[in-house]
């Protein structure tokens, strides 16, 4: 099934500028954060009301253009839950010793709190902004902003979701975006004009949303919906019991976590008509809520039982249950020798393997709320930024290994989901249905 092209109008008068519209245009003071007229004759937002098209039940079509305002690059595969450092790839959880992994993290001892010096302080951000009801203009002791810091900027906002996003996804080589939601749908926006040109209407809610090459996932209730974008087909997984609350594909290998503690693995490629189901992964008390891949065919898992358990996927076996947490965990993400977990109890905890190969805590950092979800990208020097959203509506972005703050990311409600893609594009989505589009700032010449 075909979608309609929309009016060839960009979003953007450049990469990293603000649009103007052809019916409305934004206050430049607004910008500025210096508006006080209320109301104002000018938009007071950086998108105009989306103008969507309803395609209910059918496969989200991937009609290309030759040139694109954000979309990730051809040569790029698809982004899985591990980051590497310029130094190579190196495998997750293997290789450096105890001593070093304390070093490079700037700890002394087991456990560390972060240092409180490297936060920024307490930036806040207006509510009445938020609703344009400020009238303090540039004199509001709060931050008129959807962020602040510096090395990156917003490109746009895209309304359209009237719940929460759940995920989100740029597939490989793509010019096509992916949104999902608890409001029951998908939404396909294009990336040179900013506008939704489809929207999936499902029987449920969508509680994730993943892509891989030209597969695009979605997590149901009792079932995955899969979408093949360049043989426009469509199925239906099924198998799990209950809802599915997370994804991560590697190696033509699908694993899905859901409610109640279970891990379901699917094998699939190019060559077959529907993925087989292979096995599943027993050992949890409660939901999965957050999968990654790491090196050495190693599946890593969060759940709401306050455990993060490492698996062995040559035989389907749990290696170790790694117990430190206080609450659910939210998020696993590998980066270089390392495994970070974050949770609902306020820490990042990194773990690194002892000589015996086993995991073990060796740095913690503290933030004053709940971590929702962690992910990990490469600014334009290579050096890798880990992406840390929180309870209390904002998302923050780290250096590693310093963890020295670089910006802040906010929004009207919690920021659920996160997700990245090449050339410095990142995503996220919030708990009102917004997503935004973000993206790092280019080396200077």
């Amino acid at each position: 099934m075909e979608i309609k092209e929309p009016r060839k109008v960009s979003v953007f008068n450049n990469v990293g500028g603000g649009g103007q519209y052809v019916r409305k245009q934004v206050c430049a003071y607004w910008l500025e954060g210096r508006c006080n007229r209320n109301p104002c004759r000018f938009m007071h937002r950086l998108s105009p009301a989306p103008q969507s098209k309803d395609h209910s039940g059918l496969v989200p079509s991937d009609n290309r253009k030759p040139k694109s305002t954000w979309r990730n690059a051809n040569s790029c595969g698809s982004m899985n839950r591990t980051i590497h450092t310029n130094e190579g790839a190196k495998k997750c959880a293997q290789g450096r010793s105890i001593q070093d992994t304390h070093q490079r993290f700037s700890t002394t001892r087991v456990a560390a709190t972060c240092d409180r010096n490297s936060q920024k302080g307490q930036v806040k951000m207006c509510q009445y902004w938020l609703s344009d009801n400020c009238v303090h203009g540039e004199k509001c002791k709060y931050l008129h902003s959807y962020f602040s810091g510096s090395g990156f900027s917003m490109l746009t906002m895209l309304d359209g979701h009237t719940k929460a996003v759940t995920g989100i996804a740029l597939p490989s080589g793509s010019d096509k975006l992916y949104s999902g939601s608890k409001d029951g749908s998908v939404r396909v926006w294009d990336c040179h004009s900013g506008q939704c040109v489809g929207v999936v209407k499902l029987d449920t809610k969508v509680c994730c949303l993943i892509s891989e090459g030209q597969w695009v996932f979605v997590g149901l209730q009792n079932a995955v919906k899969v979408w093949n974008l360049q043989r426009q087909t469509e199925l239906h997984l099924n198998g799990p019991v209950g809802q599915v609350c997370s994804m991560v594909v590697s190696n033509d290998m699908l694993f899905a976590g859901v409610e109640g503690g279970c891990i379901f693995a699917w094998k699939f490629s190019s060559d077959q008509c529907s993925p087989e189901l292979v096995g599943s992964l027993k050992g949890h008390d409660g939901d999965v809520v957050a999968v990654a891949v790491g090196a050495s065919n190693r599946l890593y898992s969060g759940s709401k039982d306050n455990t993060v358990k490492v698996w062995d996927l040559q035989n389907m076996q749990c290696l170790q249950t790694l117990c430190g947490h206080s609450s659910d965990v939210t998020s696993v993400l590998c980066w270089d020798n390392f495994l970070l977990s974050g949770s609902l109890d306020n820490t990042i905890k990194v773990w690194a393997a002892t000589d015996s190969g086993l995991l073990e805590v060796v740095y913690e950092h503290r933030e004053e709320s709940g971590i929702l979800s962690l992910e990990g990208i490469h600014d334009a020097e290579a050096k890798p930024i880990l992406l840390c959203s929180c309870k209390g509506n904002n998302m923050k972005l780290y250096e590693l290994p310093s963890l020295a703050e670089r910006g802040r990311i906010f929004a009207k409600r919690d920021i659920q989901s996160v997700q990245i893609a090449s050339g410095g594009l990142f995503f996220s989505g919030d708990e009102t249905g917004q997503v935004f589009v973000w993206k790092l700032d280019e080396a200077r010449s």
